[in-house]
């Protein structure tokens, strides 16, 4: 069988919501409402008052959001959150009571921060917001004793021969004169023994100052009003001890009817002492501590919570064993959580053409770090270890060769008579023909052609002699000719000054020539791009051996061909050094440990410090 609040086994009454065992929820009144005022000025706003004596108080904002609760006393003290210094959530003591500080910080949570205390207050308390975004709304409920409400649970802890409601329990049969004694008077200590319970006589001592001659006192037959005892005040806990004290009345010494306190005398008013009350103890509850922080920055992982068995007694709160708080489900310790998806590497595009059409060259992709909202985001939030090449080489085979011409010039090189006119002719590499690799072979096209403006009839022209010999035996060399001006008339031709020929084009009087090859040589192109910027990549080129005519050879010497691939850009990656980078904070190792340098924010505070973790890691960076 069950034991009730009356300590009966077997019985089945309860507390009700006014604190009394066995109360029909009629000796108190319950206070609530919701505060939706709307705020224009960031700081503290007053939002409800809460009375002294009130008990089961609730504070709770409706939604999360970004502001906060503050709770302060009438005489100025803060106890929550005062200050502009917000307190971690927990438990605080004020107003005669424990106030339970909640701040929920799960991120799929959307409630709001709670005040809780069991109450009662010994004191009128204020309730604040700190408003810096709309007020959600703010849920306010208390319960405060009703008129006439004394001493909850009276009647379940009273002690035998105690009063009830302040008043003695009389056997029917003590009569009047019993009941006069009760009330005699002693003039020496100014207190009216009928006030107390018979079972401490003299509980209450004088508190008289000794250079005040005691008040002389009306004889006790002609004094028609007396204090009396009429209960006890509340106690200020329902369980695990508290203090109450008992009440005094002035009442009608013969019909004990209580009238206004001036018709007794107050110096005869014994003074409360403080007695103890509920002693049982409160039952135990699990004290749950905050959530530890996730342990991955991105993806799933785990948070731990402290979960303790507590006890309060004697206004003090213990740890108790587990056992005790078996009646009720633990919370759990362990929950997985998830900050955010973690960014990956997305390659958003195929490789490019190979920047040449025919030998080494290079082709590249565009390779992103892309969020899990699919925005590209700085490569610091991705694994740089894991990034995708977005840059290699290509070898498009070797280059195949034709003859590019130009067009003929639009003179003849004679104004009248027999010309020529030319064009250019050169052996260059093709890069959309798909000719012999051999190169552009002995069919060299002609670079001139014959022109004719008509008979000369007595024209003033520039006339050219033949060539000498070349200057070289062999390879490139020069040879000259002369140049005359003359007029051609009917088979002959009349030498002139030069000067009548200025203002015609003279041909060049020298022009390189070449008799026979002086030997094969080694020919190279230019060095291709690096393939890495640092860390050790390499380059290339190609090597022909060609003759004087610039064709392919095998006559050139082995050991003095000039290499086709070589190392480049040893050197270890070092980032740029920006003087602008430094450690705003003094603890910025913790950012390094907690490795949180791949977030912008961290990285850009503490800059130094990461830059120097990036340098000892090799690839932290990243390389192309």
């Amino acid at each position: 069988q069950s034991i009730g609040c009356d300590d009966y086994l077997g019985s089945d009454k309860v507390i009700d919501k006014c604190g009394i065992c066995g109360g029909d929820n009629t000796a108190c009144k319950v206070v609530s409402g919701v505060f939706k005022h709307t705020l224009t000025n960031l700081g503290y706003h007053k939002i409800v008052e809460i009375p002294e004596g009130a008990t089961k108080i609730n504070i709770t904002e409706m939604s999360k959001s970004n502001n906060y609760l503050a709770l302060r006393s009438r005489s100025g003290r803060s106890i929550i959150n005062g200050n502009w210094a917000i307190d971690r959530p927990g438990r605080y003591e004020g107003g005669g009571t424990m106030f339970t500080y909640k701040r929920p910080n799960e991120i799929s949570s959307t409630a709001g921060e709670s005040f809780l205390a069991d109450g009662p207050t010994n004191e009128v308390l204020d309730v604040y917001m700190i408003h810096q975004q709309p007020n959600p709304g703010i849920h306010y409920e208390y319960i405060i004793p009703g008129d006439n409400v004394i001493s909850p649970q009276l009647l379940a802890h009273r002690r035998p021969g105690e009063p009830l409601n302040g008043q003695l329990g009389m056997p029917e049969s003590t009569n009047r004169e019993d009941e006069d004694l009760h009330r005699e008077t002693d003039t020496l200590t100014g207190q009216s023994a009928g006030t107390f319970p018979v079972i401490q006589p003299g509980r209450f001592p004088s508190h008289q100052p000794e250079n005040q001659v005691p008040a002389v006192q009306p004889p006790r037959q002609n004094r028609e009003y007396n204090w009396k005892q009429i209960g006890k005040t509340e106690c200020t806990t329902t369980c695990g001890k508290g203090s109450q004290y008992p009440v005094f009345h002035c009442v009608n010494r013969i019909t004990h009817e209580e009238v206004s306190e001036s018709y007794c005398d107050s110096s005869t008013k014994p003074i409360p002492e403080e007695e103890a009350c509920n002693l049982f103890p409160c039952p135990a509850f699990w004290d749950i501590g905050e959530w530890s922080e996730c342990s991955k920055t991105c993806g799933l992982g785990m948070q731990h919570r402290q979960i303790l068995c507590r006890q309060m007694y004697a206004n003090r709160t213990l740890t108790v064993q587990q056992y005790r708080c078996h009646h009720l489900e633990k919370p759990e310790t362990t929950s997985t959580c998830q900050l955010k998806i973690c960014s990956e590497w997305q390659i958003r595009t195929e490789w490019t053409s190979c920047s040449v059409p025919c030998g080494v060259g290079q082709r590249t992709r565009d390779v992103k770090c892309v969020s899990n909202l699919g925005d590209i985001v700085d490569d610091e939030e991705c694994n740089m270890k894991l990034r995708p090449n977005d840059i290699e080489n290509c070898d498009m085979g070797p280059c195949a060769k034709s003859w590019f011409l130009t067009e003929w010039s639009d003179r003849c090189s004679a104004e009248c008579g027999d010309g020529v006119r030319t064009r250019s002719v050169v052996c260059m590499t093709n890069h959309v023909s798909s000719l012999p690799l051999e190169g552009c072979g002995n069919n060299r096209p002609s670079e001139t052609t014959s022109c004719n403006n008509g008979p000369c009839a007595g024209k003033v022209e520039w006339f050219a002699g033949g060539w000498t010999q070349c200057s070289t035996e062999c390879g490139s060399g020069t040879q000259q000719r002369e140049v005359i001006c003359v007029r051609k008339t009917e088979g002959n031709f009349d030498v002139l000054n030069p000067y009548e020929c200025s203002y015609l084009e003279k041909p060049p009087s020298q022009q390189s020539c070449y008799l026979k090859p002086c030997g094969s040589k080694w020919f190279h192109t230019e060095w291709s791009t690096c393939s890495k910027s640092c860390e050790g990549g390499f380059r290339v080129r190609e090597v022909r051996c060609l003759s004087d005519d610039m064709t392919a050879s095998t006559q050139c010497d082995p050991q003095l061909k000039p290499e086709e691939k070589e190392p480049c850009n040893t050197q270890d990656c070092i980032p740029e050094i920006d003087e602008n980078c430094k450690d705003k904070y003094y603890n910025c190792n913790v950012v390094v440990q907690a490795r949180l340098c791949v977030y912008t924010y961290y990285k850009t505070a503490c800059c130094a410090s990461c830059t120097r973790v990036a340098n000892r890691q090799p690839g932290f960076l990243g390389r192309r």
